[in-house]
């Protein structure tokens, strides 16, 4: 072969090809918003003045102008161009189309949906002289996401890559939206029951806040639906969905309900133990917290309800998130509870400060500790190896790291103040009351460290008493499918080995068919589970580090043990390998 005819290599073209997608789609993004921006703008001037354009405010006009009339033809002149390569397959296939559509989509939805609902809010209350800005970002952008989502929808164009995203962006935000609109609704609601009073009653009637509340919630809500059922967020199984349930319905729901449930029994104990202040200052946090603990619940039943039907991981993950949500409620209310003890010790004339303090702690630590007790059910722990479920490990890890970093800095922050106490000219308050703030959260860090530790190091017990069982000789499998692709996917008895053996595997397809293809059988499916259960058994009889298997064409299996320069490989005698089905 000649100089001449030697291939090139990959790899500078594939990294331009990269780098000249970055380039052409931030382009794109950059000039979409600059153009949309400037029609919106002009749009806008058209609504508030009609027939006279220019009313006084020359340098807006201009910007407008300029954004539209040039950031507007060069914005559909890229996108022709992007358009007509999208023919080929590759360009398809390039993740840089798909996040294209992904942030476009993401920003055109959020300014629609945002100014479509401000603009129905304006009507409320006498606000009408405010429409034409959120009419004409309504209308700009609505149109921007209509088209986004027709070449996302594009039966020949459509993006190979993060086809669940679109869902995951309008479910989390038309959720977020909706959540927040019905707790400061249900707020508003519930502040004039308890208080017969709002912090709007001076201005305008307390009911337009609340009709404004719900208008949001209204939208975020339908944002959500046509996102999660309409465009099929709950019937995707992809990873992404499942940490947007388990991030959004699981752990910030948790948040909203729990963190209401501690206030509103603060404010319970401080109207029972604790009337230092105005009746009316005391019922104020009660009306939100009652909202956010409903709307957090609710919201966290639903998603609770639906990780159920989905994987294992998903269900046994959105059990360790409620778990560490409860937990970090309790080991707050321990560190505050821990505080107060030592302000009472330290100073016992300053009764009201330190009984409010304490009555914190307490709420935290009475509403967090039963919630980590039903989900973390500390006495149904592993007794087995076998037990030990899934994510379990990274559980304890995570937890103990986190509050082993917290106990770190507490005792540098107590180390400072004993220092500063001790080599500083600085009058009034005793030693242990400067610390006493870090102290308490040293403890409660400590006691969630040490418990977990201790729990970790049980779990590693287990595994290690398990491990004579489960020790796995093979390391390397390299298999050699002889099978046509479009009958037995070669990657997916490789993925079997893996999770049998553990080992690594390697993928080889051969160039020919050796002339013989499966076994005769009107349905492959059985036969191809046949060979992942012989290529098992034939596995087991194995010891060496690395196998090479052949697979096919037809009925042949081989497995052959290798090994390096020094080293021996022990076989059983008479061991032999078993023939697939259809073998003479």
């Amino acid at each position: 072969m000649s100089a001449s005819a030697a291939p090139t290599s990959p790899v500078p073209t594939g990294g331009l090809a990269t780098l000249r997608r970055l380039i052409l789609y931030v382009l794109l993004f950059a000039l979409v918003v600059i153009a949309a921006s400037g029609v919106s703008g002009l749009l806008e001037r058209l609504f508030r003045t009609a027939t006279t354009l220019v009313s006084g405010d020359v340098t807006g006009l201009a910007l407008s102008l300029a954004f539209t009339l040039i950031g507007g033809p060069l914005a559909l002149l890229l996108w022709w161009f992007v358009w007509r390569r999208l023919d080929d397959e590759a360009e398809r296939r390039a993740p840089g189309w798909g996040l294209y559509l992904t942030g476009i989509y993401a920003v055109s939805l959020i300014i629609a949906t945002t100014s479509l609902l401000d603009l129905a809010t304006s009507f409320i209350g006498g606000q009408v002289s405010q429409w034409p800005s959120p009419l004409a970002n309504a209308i700009v952008w609505a149109a921007i996401w209509w088209w986004h989502r027709w070449m996302w929808k594009h039966p020949r164009k459509a993006s190979r890559h993060l086809e669940d995203v679109r869902a995951v962006v309008g479910s989390v935000f038309g959720l977020l939206l909706g959540a927040g609109g019905l707790i400061a609704a249900l707020s508003v609601l519930l502040d004039v029951a308890i208080r017969s009073f709002t912090a709007t009653t001076v201005f305008e009637p307390w009911w337009f806040e609340v009709l404004r509340s719900l208008i949001w919630a209204a939208g975020g809500a339908v944002v959500w639906w046509w996102h999660w059922f309409r465009e099929g967020g709950q019937r995707f199984q992809t990873g992404l969905v499942d940490v947007t349930i388990i991030g959004v319905g699981i752990f910030l729901a948790g948040i909203a309900a729990v963190g209401g449930l501690g206030v509103i029994l603060f404010v319970l104990l401080r109207l029972a133990f604790d009337r230092s202040d105005p009746l009316n200052d005391l019922l104020e946090p009660l009306a939100p917290a009652i909202a956010s603990a409903a709307i957090g619940a609710l919201v966290w039943r639903y998603h609770r309800s639906t990780s159920v039907h989905r994987s294992t991981r998903t269900r046994r993950a959105s059990l360790l998130v409620t778990s560490a949500v409860a937990l970090a409620a309790a080991a707050s209310g321990i560190g505050v509870v821990v505080n107060a003890l030592l302000a009472a010790a330290v100073s016992p004339l300053a009764g009201g400060t330190t009984r409010t303090l304490l009555l914190g702690g307490i709420s935290s630590l009475v509403v967090g500790a039963p919630v980590w007790w039903l989900a973390w059910k500390p006495l149904h722990q592993p007794r087995s190896a076998d037990d030990i479920p899934p994510g379990r490990r990274v559980y304890l890890v995570a937890f103990f790291g986190v509050s082993a970093v917290v106990a770190l800095i507490t005792l540098l922050v107590i180390g400072y103040r004993l220092f500063e106490f001790l080599l500083g000219e600085v009058t009034g308050g005793s030693v242990l009351d400067r610390i006493r703030a870090p102290l308490g959260l040293l403890v409660a860090a400590g006691l969630v460290a040490g418990y977990h530790f201790a729990l970790w190091r049980h779990d590693r017990a287990l595994l290690a008493a398990a491990a004579p069982a489960r020790r796995r000789v093979i390391e390397r499998v390299t298999l050699v499918s002889g099978y046509p692709p479009a009958v037995v996917d070669a990657e997916a008895v490789a993925r079997a080995i893996a999770d049998a053996t553990g080992a690594k595997v390697t993928t080889w397809l051969r160039a020919d068919d050796g002339g013989a293809g499966l076994p005769s059988s009107s349905d492959p499916s059985p036969v191809v589970a046949d060979v992942m259960r012989q290529i098992a058994v034939a596995l087991e009889a194995t010891a060496a580090q690395q196998v090479l298997v052949i697979a096919g064409p037809g009925a042949r299996l081989e497995v052959v043990p290798l090994m390096t320069p020094g080293t021996s490989v022990p076989t059983e005698s008479g061991a032999r390998t078993p023939a697939l089905p259809g073998a003479e």
